[in-house]
Parts: C-alpha cells; sequence; structure tokens
C-alpha cells in the first residue's frame, strides 16, 4: 500500500509568526463560513460574521502585512504584485453589497487559497532575503501578546 506522506511542517522565523497566527484565524474564518452553507444558516447571519471578521482581523492584517512585511521584497515582484491584487479582490468580496451571497462563497474559497499563497510561498521567500535587523522590527512590532475578540453568533457550533 502506498502511503501519502505528509507535508514536512513550515519553519516559520519567530518574527513572523504572530501573523501566521492571524493567517490560522483566517482559515478558520473560511471553515465557519463553510460550516454556515452546510448548515443553511440565514445569509443576513453570514454577512454580519464576515463585516466584523473584516474590521477586526483582516482590514489590520492586510495593513500590518503591506506596511511592514511587503516592503522587505521590491514591489515589482511577482508574489508581492500577486499577494497586493489579492487583496484588494478580497477586501471587495468583503464589501461586496450586490451580490453578497456569491461574494461569500468566493471568499471562502479565494481568502483559503490567498493564506495558503502567503504562508508556503510569500512568508518562505521573505524569510529567506529579510536580514535579521528587519526581521526583527517585524518582530518588535508584534511583541505585545494580541487577543482576538469572540464573534456573538456562533452559528457554525449549532
Amino acid at each position: 500500500m502506498n502511503k501519502m506522506k505528509k507535508p514536512t511542517p513550515i519553519k516559520r522565523h519567530k518574527a513572523l509568526q504572530a501573523l501566521s497566527r492571524q493567517h490560522h484565524f483566517g482559515l478558520l474564518f473560511s471553515w465557519k463560513l463553510r460550516k454556515g452553507f452546510s448548515k443553511n444558516i440565514e445569509p443576513e447571519r453570514l454577512h454580519k460574521f464576515a463585516k466584523w471578521f473584516f474590521e477586526q482581523e483582516i482590514k489590520p492584517h492586510f495593513q500590518e502585512e503591506e506596511k511592514y512585511v511587503f516592503p522587505l521584497l521590491d514591489k515589482k515582484n511577482e508574489m508581492i504584485i500577486r499577494a497586493l491584487r489579492e487583496h484588494r479582490r478580497i477586501e471587495r468580496l468583503f464589501k461586496d453589497a450586490k451580490s453578497p451571497d456569491k461574494s461569500l462563497n468566493l471568499l471562502e474559497e479565494e481568502l483559503d487559497a490567498h493564506i495558503r499563497f502567503e504562508e508556503r510561498i510569500l512568508f518562505n521567500e521573505i524569510q529567506k532575503v529579510a536580514t535579521d535587523e528587519q526581521l526583527q522590527k517585524i518582530a518588535d512590532i508584534h511583541a505585545e501578546p494580541q487577543t482576538h475578540p469572540e464573534y456573538h453568533d456562533i452559528f457554525w457550533e449549532n
């Protein structure tokens, strides 16, 4: 029998670990949306959750990456161009009021794919090229433990 090998866990530099933890919350958000869809949760509840999550997690996370992490690579770097393009797309999906149901379905998939791109490809490249001083600056910015507020409507557990 041919057993599939589990992928080796990525050794994340300590300076980027806080951002990787935030990525974990993004993956949980996608999972919670999928659970909501599978349980036929009312779209209004899912929209409220998405709006809350954008303001609490995604918006500040994108700002931190764009201000402190992405500049470690050249702004013409294909990975940076892709990450910024995906940030804008994801933000539009969070804010779409014309077809929010469709946007939530796309958002769940695209956020998940974006996080996996940043974790598996972009952050690995940044770790290779960043200086100790640059990484230390990122670590200093994230030195204080961040608390993550809980959302009041836990529809994914019902």
